[in-house]
């Protein structure tokens, strides 16, 4: 059975999140969404086509705060979360053996508690990969000296629901420090030196009860938002777009449709960074629209206003989106490229000028 499969990540606390789909029903799961990355899964799941039916959170996180109920009021899509974690505000409360569908195929939930009472590691219908949040890193394994942490549980929870799956199973945990992206089974139970090998309980729990690690910096802000399933105030939540309505691509490019520019011409600076043979070629220019080619965009950044918002446009929205990212690095705010540039504007029928 086919998948799509994306492994994304978030610099800042090292969270990675998965994207699951059904190719052939488009229906899709996130696991373990991070709240600063919404817009970014968002745009992915608008350009794949895909339908955002439900999130997951392996456990309630202490180092960032999820995007579980910022998703559900964009796409509609359930929260999950184990009920033994105890979140308010989750659809789906997950017990062991539980399975999460999305279109034909399916997760297994198993409790893998001991780095917090309500762990969860999900495993797919063909048992060829598993995602065990914090409770199986790769080449470690979750801190247990918080939020309900026990070293034996954790030892037992990973030898008998984890070490317990073929070899060849993919493992793939919530985090990673040092640029790791996978693991399997059988290199886990063969290597992980906290875990693997000959490792007794004992020896786990030694290990465990001398790492000396600092808690986690965002831990008070994080494990409040995340027992609400990351609902904040509306006053906390950050405005990503104020003065149009922008959609973010997967590539972080904010853009704006042709018609809203058409209708809004005159609170916008238009900047037009083909050349100037294209400017007054076959496909005209938007009226009110300035050229500055985009070999000139870097040397005039100091030079172009900034009492407006700015739209970026070029023949197909290539060029404008690489203005866009120079505007951006020298500070500019409102700065946005138009969606599938003068292609785009004239497959909308409207108005240019050639002169």
């Amino acid at each position: 059975m086919t998948l799509v499969f994306r492994q994304l990540q978030d610099p800042t606390s090292s969270t990675y999140t998965y994207l699951l789909a059904d190719p052939a029903t488009r229906e899709a799961i996130l696991i373990d969404p991070v709240f600063e990355q919404a817009s970014r899964d968002t745009a992915l799941l608008r350009e794949l086509d895909l339908r955002l039916i439900c999130t997951i959170d392996t456990h309630v996180h202490a180092d960032h705060v999820t995007a579980a109920w910022q998703l559900k009021e964009t796409h509609g899509s359930r929260i999950a979360i184990a009920a033994a974690a105890g979140a308010a505000g989750a659809d789906v409360g997950l017990k062991s053996k539980d399975r999460v569908a999305f279109g034909s195929r399916a997760l297994e939930a198993r409790a893998t508690p001991g780095h917090t009472d309500g762990c969860m590691s999900f495993v797919l219908d063909d048992r060829s990969m598993v995602f065990t949040g914090d409770a199986l890193l790769i080449r470690g394994a979750g801190r247990t000296d918080f939020q309900q942490g026990s070293a034996r549980t954790l030892y037992q929870s990973v030898h008998r629901e984890l070490f317990s799956l073929p070899d060849e199973c993919l493992v793939y945990p919530a985090h990673d420090y040092r640029g790791l992206t996978a693991s399997s089974i059988g290199e886990e139970r063969s290597h992980n030196p906290r875990l693997g090998g000959e490792r007794s309980e004992d020896d786990f729990e030694g290990t465990m009860r001398n790492l000396g690690l600092a808690h986690p910096k965002q831990i008070e802000q994080a494990v409040p938002a995340n027992l609400v399933c990351g609902r904040i105030p509306a006053a906390m939540a950050p405005v990503i777009f104020d003065w149009a309505p922008l959609q973010r691509t997967y590539a972080g490019i904010d853009e704006v449709e042709p018609d809203w520019v058409a209708t809004h011409g005159g609170e916008v600076l238009v900047i037009d960074v083909r050349e100037p043979d294209e400017y007054v070629g076959p496909l005209g220019h938007i009226a009110g629209a300035e050229l500055l080619p985009l070999r000139e965009v870097a040397r005039a950044l100091g030079a172009i206003p900034r009492d407006k918002p700015i739209v970026t446009v070029c023949r197909s929205g290539g060029r404008s989106a690489q203005a866009f990212v120079l505007l951006k690095r020298a500070g500019v705010e409102r700065v946005a490229n138009l969606t599938g540039g003068m292609l785009r504007w004239h497959e909308n029928g409207l108005p240019t000028q050639r002169d």
